[in-house]
């Protein structure tokens, strides 16, 4: 090869490196520039799952922090609830012995209920239904017609019925009927006398 031709090739061959060179380097510069928007992207995309991690935590704790004052609240209402229940438990207990022990105490309030119950229906020769104890008691008041008194009110004397103790009153044809056991009147008075309990033990 001539030497002009060397020189035209070198020349040539020159050009092209400085081509190569100044692509290398815009490439080098564009690839730069890409890797520099992916870190700023990556470090906002960071701090979003870094915030959205946050903020899931920070509701997480609240969910958790809500979780256990609601079970809190919960076991202190179970807690009051077992024991208003013991306080009735042992409240029919007593309630029970005083009934079978047959005390003076006890016949008083026996009558004073049958007289509120035949108040409420009214009028005379009512069929009265006790427990076993109570009918028992009052059979050896039972006059030859089968009937006895009560404050001056006639009774016929029904089937026992089980119950703590009190009566049950019905008119003759079963019409009216009137529960005043001590087990309806503690069913009935329930929520107030839970209302009560609840305000000697716990205010």
């Amino acid at each position: 090869m001539s030497s002009g031709t060397d020189k035209i090739v070198s020349s040539i061959m020159s050009e092209a490196q400085e081509k190569a060179d100044v692509i290398i380097q815009e490439v080098n510069a564009e690839v730069s520039a890409i890797e520099a928007q992916a870190d700023k992207t990556a470090e906002v995309e960071k701090a979003k799952i870094l915030e959205n991690g946050k903020k899931q935590s920070d509701m997480r704790y609240q969910q958790i922090i809500s979780e256990a004052k609601m079970n809190a609240r919960r076991a202190k209402l179970s807690a009051k609830e077992e024991i208003i229940e013991a306080a009735f438990e042992k409240a029919v207990s007593e309630l029970e012995q005083k009934a079978s022990s047959q005390s003076a105490d006890y016949e008083d309030s026996l009558i004073k209920m049958i007289k509120e119950a035949a108040d409420e229906i009214g009028g005379d020769d009512l069929i009265i239904q006790l427990n076993e104890a109570d009918t028992n008691q009052f059979k050896g008041e039972i006059s030859s017609d089968n009937t006895f008194d009560v404050e001056g009110i006639k009774f016929k004397l029904g089937e026992p019925i089980n119950a703590i103790g009190g009566a049950i009153l019905k008119t003759s044809n079963g019409d009216i009927e009137v529960n005043n056991t001590i087990d309806a009147r503690l069913e009935r008075f329930k929520s107030i006398l839970r209302s009560e309990v609840a305000n000697v033990l716990f205010k």
